[in-house]
């Protein structure tokens, strides 16, 4: 059976620093990441043993687990990829030019994302994604790891507001984590994501 792998860090665990700690980075991945891929892998185990058995009486249960575990996996390799030491600035080209015609400008664009984040009660992330139903961006709160996802959104640009992402850095000043967010965002690989993901729109929207 196929199985998920948890996928190296693309930079050593001091590149982000001073913005977030080699500590904090040598966790998130090695402990908090390594735990949501051996979950999802577990959960695999389980509903493949159900279907041998014929026995689905805790199939929603297997279910909600792989979704919490597969999200936490999937939601943490984007985000390690949206980060870079080299990071920074705004972006350029396309993406720039699709965050004007969406939100105004890179300040209001800015201004929304950080408030999206700062404004998520308990636990999540805060995420920039290309809608492919209306073909636009879209901010939105992710909640926990998988929750309140809206169907047919392509992640860009996500940041990780649950705790063990910064309070080892920043305690429990969110606003200074977001903060310091904007000093190491790839957006390299946004433009890439976004490229991609309006490419598949458009696979969509011919068929």
């Amino acid at each position: 059976m196929a199985v998920y792998t948890l996928p190296e860090l693309p930079y050593d665990y001091a590149a982000l620093e001073p913005h977030i700690s080699a500590k904090i980075m040598e966790l998130h991945h090695d402990k908090h990441h390594k735990a949501y891929v051996d979950g999802a892998n577990t959960a695999l185990e389980k509903l493949q043993a159900a279907r041998d058995a014929d026995d689905f009486a805790n199939v929603n249960k297997l279910e909600k687990d792989l979704a919490f575990n597969l999200g936490g996996h999937t939601n943490h390799t984007v985000f390690w990829n949206n980060l870079s030491g080299d990071g920074g600035g705004e972006p350029e080209g396309e993406l720039q030019a699709a965050i004007g015609e969406f939100f105004g400008d890179f300040a209001k664009f800015k201004a929304h994302f950080t408030a999206n984040a700062t404004g998520i009660q308990g636990s999540g992330w805060s995420v920039l994604a290309w809608d492919s139903i209306a073909a636009r961006l879209n901010v939105f709160q992710l909640f926990d790891q998988q929750g309140n996802v809206p169907v047919g959104a392509h992640p860009i640009l996500m940041l990780d507001m649950w705790e063990h992402a910064f309070y080892l850095d920043y305690l429990n000043v969110k606003a200074d984590y977001v903060k310091a967010f904007w000093n190491i965002v790839n957006w390299q690989d946004a433009q890439a994501r976004f490229d991609a993901a309006k490419a598949q729109t458009a696979g969509l929207i011919t068929r």
